[in-house]
Parts: structure tokens; sequence; C-alpha cells
């Protein structure tokens, strides 16, 4: 062997090597994949995942199926090799880590936001079925979330009404931060809250906020919540956060209080935050979201207005799953019903 030829083949290995540890270098970047359906008409362990007590409900057939994605969990880094497979694979998708974990947010309070989020999204798509039916609702604040260990940590819960703090009656959510702040550190508060239908009267004592020593904090988030009619909740698994869900919940909530099935029977998927009023808004990954519920049998998947022009290259063929505009909860209502009666109807659609 010549020295050329030894040299060439040194090169070429030291090539190989140094490009193998390229793809294992982690990037700045997470994986997007398809990630599980629930059905919300269904049950969660041995319970309606929608559950109301003190109003009628009617049995539905057929399926509404909340879509995820399932993202790179925030303790694992991804190489290049990984981030160049999913940039390639037609279902799956590459965004900034940023985008998912904010480098000055741990991961504890990205998690306790997304639950917060949930919490939130619930209860305004409640909201927004009952007043799709025709219910007026009264604004009021409530806990959205305790933090383990505080002042509050098994004192309060999640969607307490709050009425007073130190006898001033509750109508702003910062009015309980600013009374907190009046009470101060180690002194107690005094609160009055709705749970259920009974009022409890609680006794907690401010502690320093761990960034500055000089704030009173009891270890709450507080928002708004919706004084129902009637109760209605919603059962989900805790390991499903954010916003998106909110219109299936809405879909859901709306059918089990209505006659008859309004799927039609039929598999029907979607996403979508939701407001009060009904307004439907955008999400992320959407085209990972359609594939699920393709993957899952659905035929029909309701798709936020801005969210059209990407959800149309979805890895999925028109004939697997049918991607239908829904811009409003009114709107989804009408199309589902449309669809229910008549299969090939013109519905609103994306593309």
């Amino acid at each position: 062997m010549t020295r050329r030829s030894l040299a060439s083949m040194l090169v070429f290995g030291l090539l190989v090597v140094l490009l193998a540890m390229a793809t294992l270098l982690p990037v700045p970047y997470v994986a997007l994949s398809p990630g599980p359906t629930v059905d919300v008409l269904a049950e969660s362990g041995d319970k309606p995942i929608i559950t109301v007590r003190g109003h009628r409900t009617y049995p539905t057939k057929g399926d509404l199926r909340l879509t995820t994605v399932s993202v790179t969990s925030p303790g694992r880094e991804i190489g290049l090799g990984e981030a160049m497979a999913a940039w390639l694979d037609g279902t799956r998708a590459v965004q900034p880590r940023e985008v998912y974990y904010p480098s000055d947010r741990s991961v504890e309070d990205v998690e306790r936001e997304s639950t917060v989020e949930m919490v939130s999204s619930q209860d305004t798509a409640i909201a927004a079925a009952l007043t799709e039916l025709g219910y007026s609702l009264p604004l009021q604040i409530e806990v959205l979330d305790v933090t383990d260990g505080s002042p509050a940590d098994g004192e309060l819960r999640t969607r307490d009404r709050l009425l007073q703090v130190n006898g001033v009656r509750i109508t702003r959510v910062q009015q309980v931060s600013e009374a907190i702040q009046r009470t101060g550190v180690g002194k107690p508060a005094e609160f009055v809250v709705r749970r259920g239908s009974a009022t409890r009267d609680l006794t907690l004592t401010p502690e320093a906020s761990a960034d500055d020593p000089e704030r009173a904090v009891v270890g709450v988030q507080i928002g708004t919540g919706y004084d129902f009619p009637f109760d209605v909740s919603v059962r989900i698994n805790d390991d499903i956060g954010g916003p998106s869900a909110g219109l299936i919940f809405s879909l859901g909530v709306y059918d089990t209080l209505t006659p008859g099935a309004l799927t039609g029977g039929v598999d029907i998927a979607g996403t979508g935050t939701i407001t009060a009023k009904g307004r439907v808004g955008p999400i992320g990954g959407i085209q990972q979201k359609i594939v699920a519920a393709a993957d899952a049998g659905a035929k029909v998947f309701l798709v936020p207005p801005d969210n059209c022009d990407t959800a149309v290259h979805a890895d999925v063929t028109k004939d697997e799953i049918r991607l239908v505009k829904a811009a409003t909860l009114h709107s989804a209502v009408t199309s589902l019903e449309t669809y229910a009666r008549d299969r090939s109807a013109d519905l609103p659609a994306c593309g």
C-alpha cells in the first residue's frame, strides 16, 4: 500500500468518525411526533370523562377525539442525526427547543403553566358550551393551581372560588395579591372560599417569596372562572396539558347536554383553543395532530382557521380524513350536524 493510499484511508476514516460524532452532538431543537388521542365522550377508568350533576344528560355515540403532540422530554437532548431524521419524516417536525422549554424558566415552571392552561381551558370550554346553549355566566375569581409545600397546600384546592380575603370582597384577580401583600410575611390571612356548594373559612400564613424576601405569597395561582348553573367537570390525564383541547371539550359538553349524537356515530377529531364566546384559536403541531387522528380512525378533523394553510400539508390523504374549518363552536356544531345527516355535504374546508 502506498503512502498516498494510506493517507487517503486515514483521512476517510477520520471524516467518518467526525461525521458520526457530529450526528450525535446535541442541537437546540426538539422533535414533534403524533401523540395519543383521547375520546372525551368515553370513560377514564370507570367514570365518564365528562360528568354533569344537576342537569339532564343524553346518551350519545361515536367519538370526539382531542389530539396531542409528543415532544422531546425536557430532560433529553436530540442529536443532529435525530433532528435530520425528524425533519425528513413527513409525520414529524423539528422546532427550536426555546419554544417549548424557555431558558429563563425551569421545567417545573413550564409543567405548572401547562397544567394551569389545561384547567383554564376546561372551564372556558364548559362556558363556551353553556353560552352556545343560551346560558349567561357571571365571572368568578378562582384558584387555578396550588404549589406543593406552600401555605395553601392542603388548604386551598384548584377551582375553589375566592369570595373574601381579610374581609375584602374579591371581584378582581389582582385584589388577592394586594390583600396578601397588606397582610405581610408571617401574619395570618383570612380567606373565605366556596368549594362546590359549601362556603369555608380558612386561615393561611403567607411566607416570603423565594425571589423576593419582602414579597408575601401563599402559593396559589389565581385566575377567572365562571359561575355555572350546574356542575360540569372534565377528567383528563394529568400528562395532557395546555389549552389546545378547548374546542373538543366544548363539543363534548354540548353533545352530553343535548339530545342525539352530535357526531352521527362517526369518529371525529380536532383541535383549537376556545374563548367563552366560542371563538376558536390556533394551536401548534397541527400536522402531527392530524396524522394522529387519521391513525386513530377519525374521519373528520376540525381545524382552527389560522392553522388551515399548514394543515393541508399534513402527511395524510383526503380519503383518510376530511379537514373542516371551525372558526367558532357554533360553526363546528353546524358542520357536525350537517355531516351527520349527509356525509358528502359541502362543509367549510381548509384549502
